[in-house]
């Protein structure tokens, strides 16, 4: 089980910047700009180090907005499971980038390639850009594509420390 981040930066005109995944896992999904965390990391600085690598933005930790605790569960490879903190950001500074692991673009809200995304993301986003805030697993099936389980629930606040006792498991076996 690995620690990740999910960044969704949103401008002044509310469109949301996603990047298509030209390699790896999930490549030609579109997505926000994530990883896994580095040694000695928060989530938060993560995030912020992730969305700058994949997409040139340049955030603070402070204006991330912690919207969505998920935990991604890989029955079926379990190299796979993560849990992932996921954040809106409205304010940021630079030039939107393209990277050799993504190609960003704004879209509006109506414009968001759904069919184009994992499965799950397609179900849970919207729910994000409504306003909802969100915890639970989301099980994928035997293909590692397709979600066979979600539960997410609606909350006030997404306390970020809910996932650290199994991310200490994880890494202290």
């Amino acid at each position: 089980m690995k620690p990740t981040t999910l960044v969704f930066p949103i401008d002044e005109q509310n469109r949301i910047l996603l990047g298509r995944k030209k390699r790896g896992f999930g490549a030609d999904k579109y997505n926000g700009f994530g990883g896994k965390l580095d040694d000695g990391e928060s989530f938060r600085e993560c995030a912020i180090r992730e969305l700058f690598e994949e997409s040139g933005l340049q955030g603070r930790v402070e204006d991330l907005e912690c919207v969505a605790a998920f935990d991604f569960q890989f029955p079926f490879d379990e190299s796979l499971t993560h849990v992932s903190y996921v954040y809106f950001l409205r304010a940021f500074t630079g030039d939107v980038e393209e990277t050799d692991e993504m190609e960003p673009h704004w879209l509006e809200p109506n414009q968001i390639p759904y069919e184009h995304m994992w499965d799950g993301d397609r179900r849970w986003l919207p729910m994000l850009l409504e306003g909802k805030k969100l915890k639970g697993p989301i099980v994928f099936g035997r293909d590692n594509n397709m979600v066979d389980k979600m539960d997410l629930t609606t909350v006030d606040t997404v306390l970020e420390s809910e996932h650290l006792a199994r991310i200490d498991l994880y890494i202290n076996g």
